[in-house]
């Protein structure tokens, strides 16, 4: 589950790429309509001051209008070449988004393969466990109540690793920790004793004919 949990930030974060190429490409869509809308008011504007330039007698009224009507005409050009950019840029953006569609495309398919893998891996551990547990039952009939809690108190306390772990030469095995010369004693005599350092059950593998690198529990 933390393994598909990481996949799925890592969809999060390619759905959030796909969305700002596509946003991109609208964004670029709506300046062109805002541009030539503004040129459409600026030929309005433009029609309305030569309309007044008729009925002008002054001299320097008929030079204003005549200024701002080339003001106009400028700023239609500036608009005009901007729209020729905008459209050079969306062709540009929809390649992107074409390319960026097609990669994300690919990385969900990996993404989702990945997800059966993970699928069918957890279903075989959760019938392995399944198996474990139904074992488990009879041997914890077995073991004194004092050990059986001190066991489980161990595991509720640790995220990770076995709660019983086999001694290895004085050190052991579950934190790699050198171990007391009188527990270690103790433990190869058979008695059930705990690392001073991480809490964890230990055993002298010998002593129980099972192999020293187990140390799952």
């Amino acid at each position: 589950p933390k393994q598909k949990d990481k996949y799925k930030i890592h969809i999060q974060r390619l759905d959030t790429e796909l969305k700002e190429s596509e946003d991109r490409v609208k964004n670029l869509h709506v300046e062109q309509k805002d541009c030539e809308g503004d040129i459409l008011l600026k030929k309005e504007t433009i029609n309305k001051y030569e309309t007044q330039l008729l009925a002008v007698k002054k001299n320097d009224e008929y030079q204003a209008l005549l200024h701002e009507i080339d003001i106009q005409k400028k700023q239609i050009g500036v608009k005009e070449e901007r729209i020729i950019g905008i459209m050079l840029e969306i062709d540009e953006a929809n390649a992107q988004l074409e390319e960026d569609k097609q990669r994300i495309a690919n990385e969900r398919k990996e993404i989702e393969a990945e997800f059966s893998k993970i699928d069918g891996e957890l279903a075989e551990a959760l019938k392995k466990r399944t198996v474990l547990e139904t074992q488990r039952e009879p041997i914890i009939t077995k073991i004194e109540t004092s050990l059986l809690r001190q066991y489980s108190r161990i595991r509720k306390s640790m995220k990770n690793g076995a709660a019983i772990v086999p001694l290895r030469d004085e050190t052991c095995s579950g934190c790699n920790m050198k171990v007391r010369a009188q527990i270690v004693n103790e433990v190869l005599a058979g008695e059930i004793q705990s690392c001073h350092h991480c809490r964890r059950i230990l055993y002298y593998a010998p002593n129980f004919d099972v192999e020293p690198t187990k140390t799952e529990a």
